[in-house]
């Protein structure tokens, strides 16, 4: 049964392949927010991690009273587990971030205090990305696409790590639709937002559990999710050719009536073919993935399954 208290900040965090880096990120984050309130609480949630994170998240939850750990069924996505994060978040401020340390928790305050300044949200822009040169490329690249195809602004320097009130936290919990990418979902929901530049730290140790192929199958999910400008294009497309294939039609009408031409040639035709018939198939393909975004969407299934729940015990944080 769920705490009656509910603390003034919450903390999220996502885990996948971290067990070496979760005894630092707990003792930091505690660390760092006791000087804005003893009445937290720290969310980790396991996104079935197939390491032994969740063994340490067990030991962190035994060490400290406020950690509060979630083991999810399988691995539904690091989204999917923020909004798990969120759903079971009670604070009425709460913290988004990374749980491999290049969010630095030392940055809390800092957030928390810009947001007491009048504004629901605060994301951190990320000054000088610690990445590598291919990673920051792809991601600006990314971001300049996702921003033409949805008409909204991106930015390719800010991501999850933030501070949000809890009138944000419950406007995105009421969002259930299947495919989910943060970031956006944030700038959609509206409120009074600020960015603030943070220090981007390096990562520890291990690497980036995002490889390209769930990059890319992230950046088609996000960009069929909040935009049906792809489905325009393929109609101004569609118009384009057809012009332009009126064009040749009269083009060579006009050569034939001058006698210019006897016999049509082969590889025109065949060429033509080809061309036609890989557009066609190309925008049925288009249109086929959002019939099966539609398609997953109907199914109305969770969007997230909980295995395990090791309670916090918020009640020890009053002193």
């Amino acid at each position: 049964m769920l705490p009656t208290v509910s603390p003034l900040l919450s903390v999220i965090s996502p885990v996948y392949l971290a067990e070496k880096l979760l005894p630092e990120l707990v003792a930091r984050i505690e660390a760092s927010v006791r000087p804005i309130t003893e009445d937290f609480e720290i969310i980790l949630v396991d996104d079935r991690s197939p390491d032994h994170s969740w063994q340490v998240v067990e030991e962190l939850a035994q060490q400290y009273p406020r950690v509060r750990g979630l083991r999810l069924s399988r691995n539904f996505g690091q989204h999917s587990a923020i909004t798990a994060g969120l759903d079971h978040s009670r604070g009425q401020w709460v913290v988004v971030m990374d749980c491999d340390l290049q969010d630095r928790p030392e940055e809390i305050p800092a957030l928390y205090a810009e947001a007491q300044k009048g504004f629901d949200l605060v994301i951190a822009r990320r000054a000088n990305r610690q990445d590598s040169w291919l990673k920051k490329s792809l991601s600006s690249l990314f971001y300049r696409a996702l921003a033409y195809l949805t008409d909204t602004r991106q930015d390719s320097t800010t991501a999850n790590f933030g501070i949000y009130n809890r009138r944000v936290v419950d406007a995105l919990c009421q969002m259930r639709e299947s495919a989910r990418y943060f970031p956006t979902m944030i700038r959609w929901v509206g409120f009074q937002s600020a960015t603030l530049p943070v220090t981007h730290a390096p990562r520890p140790s291990g690497k980036s559990s995002y490889g390209l192929s769930q990059k890319l199958h992230l950046a088609i999910n996000t960009i069929l999710a909040y935009s049906d400008k792809p489905l325009r294009l393929t109609i101004k497309l569609g118009l384009l050719i057809s012009a332009t294939a009126f064009i040749g039609v009269f083009y060579t009408l006009f050569r034939w009536l001058e006698g210019k031409i006897t016999v049509l040639g082969y590889a025109s035709l065949i060429i033509s073919i080809w061309f036609f018939s890989g557009l066609i198939i190309f925008l049925l393909g288009v249109v086929g993935l959002y019939i099966g975004k539609t398609f997953e969407g109907v199914k109305n299934r969770p969007l997230y399954i909980i295995d395990q729940d090791l309670q916090a015990d918020l009640s020890s944080s009053k002193r």
